[in-house]
């Protein structure tokens, strides 16, 4: 199974952004997915998870309020949708299964800043 995250980039405080996690090799919507972030030399973080038909969710302290994750089966896909970003916010994002991780993939890097 490959995950590929896009979406990052620079945006300024304040700011929104919308990260996609695209799956292929097998179909996700049957698992519990995740968002995790991950800061320069440290260990990453799981920040947003989502049951398998999308009717339960759980958000970081941190992120709460703020960040959405949802889901397009039919596009095996996972989203996180990013607003009132903060500084503390710029990381590199990566998603997963939260049950037996796939190989990692590279993530996203987003990056707030003025």
């Amino acid at each position: 199974v490959q995950l590929v995250e896009s979406g990052g980039g620079l945006v300024p405080p304040g700011g929104s952004l919308r990260l996609s996690c695209v799956a292929s090799g097998e179909d996700i919507s049957i698992f519990l997915m995740g968002w995790y972030r991950q800061y320069p030399g440290q260990l990453r973080d799981m920040i947003a998870t989502t049951t398998n038909d999308g009717h339960r969710k759980w958000y970081h302290p941190s992120v709460e309020g703020r960040f959405t994750i949802s889901k397009d089966d039919a596009k095996n896909t996972v989203y996180l949708q990013m607003s009132n970003l903060t500084l503390q916010d710029s990381a590199v994002y990566f998603c997963n299964r939260l049950h037996a991780p796939y190989t990692w993939g590279q993530g996203t890097l987003v990056y707030v800043s003025s």
